[in-house]
Protein backbone atom coordinates (compact mmCIF):
# COMPACT_ATOMS: atom_id res chain seq x y z
CA UNK A 1 0.00 0.00 0.00
CA UNK A 2 1.54 3.54 -0.58
CA UNK A 3 2.77 5.57 2.48
CA UNK A 4 0.01 8.33 1.27
CA UNK A 5 -2.48 5.69 2.48
CA UNK A 6 -0.79 4.59 5.74
CA UNK A 7 -0.20 8.38 7.12
CA UNK A 8 -3.18 10.18 5.63
CA UNK A 9 -6.33 8.55 7.46
CA UNK A 10 -8.70 8.82 4.40
CA UNK A 11 -13.02 9.05 4.42
CA UNK A 12 -15.78 8.67 2.17
CA UNK A 13 -18.98 10.69 2.16
CA UNK A 14 -20.94 11.66 -0.39
CA UNK A 15 -20.49 14.81 -2.28
CA UNK A 16 -21.98 18.39 -1.69
CA UNK A 17 -22.91 21.23 -3.90
CA UNK A 18 -20.03 23.19 -2.44
CA UNK A 19 -17.71 20.02 -3.45
CA UNK A 20 -18.71 20.85 -7.22
CA UNK A 21 -15.31 22.98 -8.11
CA UNK A 22 -13.02 20.73 -6.70
CA UNK A 23 -14.57 17.55 -8.19
CA UNK A 24 -14.51 19.08 -11.59
CA UNK A 25 -11.07 20.08 -11.18
CA UNK A 26 -10.06 15.98 -9.88
CA UNK A 27 -12.39 15.26 -13.28
CA UNK A 28 -10.55 17.66 -15.48
CA UNK A 29 -7.02 16.62 -14.39
CA UNK A 30 -7.97 12.53 -14.98
CA UNK A 31 -9.55 13.85 -18.10
CA UNK A 32 -5.88 15.72 -19.26
CA UNK A 33 -3.99 12.59 -18.03
CA UNK A 34 -5.70 10.34 -20.12
CA UNK A 35 -5.25 12.49 -23.26
CA UNK A 36 -1.85 12.66 -22.58
CA UNK A 37 -1.77 8.52 -22.56
CA UNK A 38 -3.66 8.17 -25.59
CA UNK A 39 -6.82 7.70 -24.08
CA UNK A 40 -10.16 9.84 -25.24
CA UNK A 41 -12.75 8.53 -22.80
CA UNK A 42 -13.35 11.72 -21.28
CA UNK A 43 -13.80 14.94 -22.99
CA UNK A 44 -10.64 16.83 -23.10
CA UNK A 45 -10.69 19.25 -20.00
CA UNK A 46 -13.09 17.13 -18.07
CA UNK A 47 -16.81 17.50 -17.51
CA UNK A 48 -19.27 20.60 -17.00
CA UNK A 49 -20.85 21.71 -14.26
CA UNK A 50 -24.07 20.44 -15.94
CA UNK A 51 -23.03 16.29 -16.15
CA UNK A 52 -21.90 16.56 -12.58
CA UNK A 53 -24.56 18.59 -10.52
CA UNK A 54 -27.36 16.56 -11.30
CA UNK A 55 -24.98 13.71 -9.61
CA UNK A 56 -24.58 15.56 -6.43
CA UNK A 57 -28.39 16.38 -6.74
CA UNK A 58 -29.42 12.62 -6.65
CA UNK A 59 -26.86 11.96 -3.83
CA UNK A 60 -25.26 9.25 -6.33
CA UNK A 61 -21.96 10.72 -6.39
CA UNK A 62 -19.49 10.07 -3.56
CA UNK A 63 -15.70 11.65 -2.64
CA UNK A 64 -12.47 10.61 -0.92
CA UNK A 65 -11.10 13.12 1.23
CA UNK A 66 -7.52 13.39 3.32
CA UNK A 67 -9.11 13.64 6.71
CA UNK A 68 -6.07 15.86 7.61
CA UNK A 69 -7.14 18.16 5.10
CA UNK A 70 -9.38 19.59 8.32
CA UNK A 71 -6.56 20.32 9.87
CA UNK A 72 -5.75 24.09 7.78
CA UNK A 73 -9.57 25.19 7.34
CA UNK A 74 -7.71 27.44 5.31
CA UNK A 75 -7.20 25.16 2.42
CA UNK A 76 -9.52 24.12 0.14
CA UNK A 77 -8.30 20.54 -0.30
CA UNK A 78 -9.71 19.05 -3.29
CA UNK A 79 -10.86 15.12 -2.66
CA UNK A 80 -8.69 12.46 -3.04
CA UNK A 81 -10.82 10.55 -5.58
CA UNK A 82 -14.72 10.37 -7.02
CA UNK A 83 -16.69 7.76 -7.94
CA UNK A 84 -20.41 7.45 -8.71
CA UNK A 85 -22.91 4.63 -8.14
CA UNK A 86 -26.30 4.53 -9.43
CA UNK A 87 -29.11 2.40 -10.99
CA UNK A 88 -28.63 4.33 -14.20
CA UNK A 89 -28.12 1.55 -16.84
CA UNK A 90 -26.96 3.37 -20.11
CA UNK A 91 -29.47 2.88 -22.50
CA UNK A 92 -27.43 2.78 -25.33
CA UNK A 93 -25.05 0.06 -23.75
CA UNK A 94 -27.37 -2.09 -21.59
CA UNK A 95 -30.36 -3.71 -22.89
CA UNK A 96 -33.19 -5.14 -21.83
CA UNK A 97 -32.39 -8.62 -21.92
CA UNK A 98 -28.76 -7.62 -19.38
CA UNK A 99 -31.67 -7.22 -16.79
CA UNK A 100 -30.55 -3.33 -16.05
CA UNK A 101 -32.52 -3.71 -12.54
CA UNK A 102 -29.95 -6.10 -11.26
CA UNK A 103 -26.91 -3.73 -10.99
CA UNK A 104 -25.33 -0.65 -9.50
CA UNK A 105 -23.06 1.05 -11.62
CA UNK A 106 -20.19 3.26 -11.75
CA UNK A 107 -19.51 6.04 -13.55
CA UNK A 108 -16.88 9.23 -12.44
CA UNK A 109 -14.36 6.67 -10.91
CA UNK A 110 -11.12 8.97 -10.69
CA UNK A 111 -8.28 9.24 -8.32
CA UNK A 112 -6.23 12.61 -7.68
CA UNK A 113 -2.79 11.85 -9.24
CA UNK A 114 -0.68 12.40 -6.34
CA UNK A 115 -2.91 9.24 -5.03
CA UNK A 116 -1.83 7.28 -8.10
CA UNK A 117 -1.20 4.03 -7.34
CA UNK A 118 -1.98 3.73 -3.52
CA UNK A 119 -5.02 1.54 -4.24
CA UNK A 120 -7.90 3.74 -3.89
CA UNK A 121 -9.27 2.93 -6.86
CA UNK A 122 -9.41 -0.99 -6.42
CA UNK A 123 -10.82 0.17 -2.50
CA UNK A 124 -13.43 1.71 -3.77
CA UNK A 125 -14.47 -0.60 -6.66
CA UNK A 126 -14.61 -3.20 -3.53
CA UNK A 127 -16.71 -0.60 -1.57
CA UNK A 128 -19.22 -0.31 -4.56
CA UNK A 129 -19.27 -4.19 -5.13
CA UNK A 130 -20.33 -4.29 -1.30
CA UNK A 131 -22.74 -1.49 -1.84
CA UNK A 132 -24.43 -3.64 -4.78
CA UNK A 133 -24.58 -6.73 -2.28
CA UNK A 134 -26.07 -4.73 0.48
CA UNK A 135 -28.82 -3.39 -1.90
CA UNK A 136 -29.81 -7.42 -2.59
CA UNK A 137 -28.59 -6.57 -6.50
CA UNK A 138 -26.49 -9.35 -7.98
CA UNK A 139 -23.81 -7.40 -10.16
CA UNK A 140 -21.37 -4.59 -10.19
CA UNK A 141 -21.39 -3.11 -13.77
CA UNK A 142 -19.80 -0.34 -15.78
CA UNK A 143 -18.67 0.26 -19.36
CA UNK A 144 -15.16 1.95 -20.59
CA UNK A 145 -13.13 3.38 -23.44
CA UNK A 146 -13.26 0.19 -26.38
CA UNK A 147 -9.90 1.15 -27.14
CA UNK A 148 -8.00 1.10 -24.16
CA UNK A 149 -7.15 -2.73 -23.54
CA UNK A 150 -4.66 -1.60 -20.30
CA UNK A 151 -7.64 -0.25 -18.25
CA UNK A 152 -9.73 -3.08 -19.38
CA UNK A 153 -7.24 -5.10 -18.39
CA UNK A 154 -7.62 -3.27 -14.62
CA UNK A 155 -11.27 -4.31 -14.42
CA UNK A 156 -11.09 -8.24 -15.36
CA UNK A 157 -7.45 -8.24 -12.69
CA UNK A 158 -9.88 -7.24 -10.47
CA UNK A 159 -12.38 -9.39 -10.94
CA UNK A 160 -14.86 -7.98 -13.91
CA UNK A 161 -15.66 -9.60 -16.38
CA UNK A 162 -16.03 -8.29 -20.27
CA UNK A 163 -19.89 -8.85 -20.91
CA UNK A 164 -19.43 -7.00 -25.00
CA UNK A 165 -18.23 -4.34 -26.72
CA UNK A 166 -20.57 -2.01 -28.21
CA UNK A 167 -19.45 -0.21 -31.27
CA UNK A 168 -21.50 3.27 -31.57
CA UNK A 169 -19.45 6.00 -33.50
CA UNK A 170 -20.50 8.97 -31.19
CA UNK A 171 -19.32 7.14 -28.24
CA UNK A 172 -16.13 6.27 -27.32
CA UNK A 173 -16.75 4.10 -24.12
CA UNK A 174 -18.71 0.98 -24.63
CA UNK A 175 -16.64 -1.95 -23.01
CA UNK A 176 -18.87 -3.34 -20.43
CA UNK A 177 -17.69 -4.87 -17.61
CA UNK A 178 -19.43 -6.61 -14.85
CA UNK A 179 -18.72 -8.23 -11.39
CA UNK A 180 -20.61 -10.97 -8.85
CA UNK A 181 -21.44 -8.39 -6.14
CA UNK A 182 -20.24 -9.54 -2.39
CA UNK A 183 -19.71 -8.21 0.97
CA UNK A 184 -16.29 -7.08 0.96
CA UNK A 185 -14.39 -5.59 3.76
CA UNK A 186 -12.74 -1.79 3.79
CA UNK A 187 -9.96 -1.00 5.69
CA UNK A 188 -8.38 1.61 3.58
CA UNK A 189 -11.27 4.42 4.37
CA UNK A 190 -13.99 4.91 7.17
CA UNK A 191 -17.07 4.92 5.35
CA UNK A 192 -19.16 7.58 6.58
CA UNK A 193 -22.11 6.64 4.19
CA UNK A 194 -23.19 3.81 6.44
CA UNK A 195 -23.61 6.24 9.62
CA UNK A 196 -25.69 7.90 7.79
CA UNK A 197 -27.57 4.86 6.43
CA UNK A 198 -28.11 4.02 9.90
CA UNK A 199 -29.84 7.49 11.08
CA UNK A 200 -31.81 7.17 7.96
Amino acid sequence: MHTNTLLHPLSLRRAEPADLPGVLTLLADTAEWLHAQGVRQWPRGGFGPERIEPLIEERVLFLLDDELRYLDPDEAAPPVATIALDDHADPEFWTPADDPGAALYIHKLAVARPWSGSGLGDALLDWACASAYSAGLPWLRLDCAKANPRLQGYYRDRGFRHVRTVDLPHRSSGALFQRPSEDVPITVFRDLTVAELISA
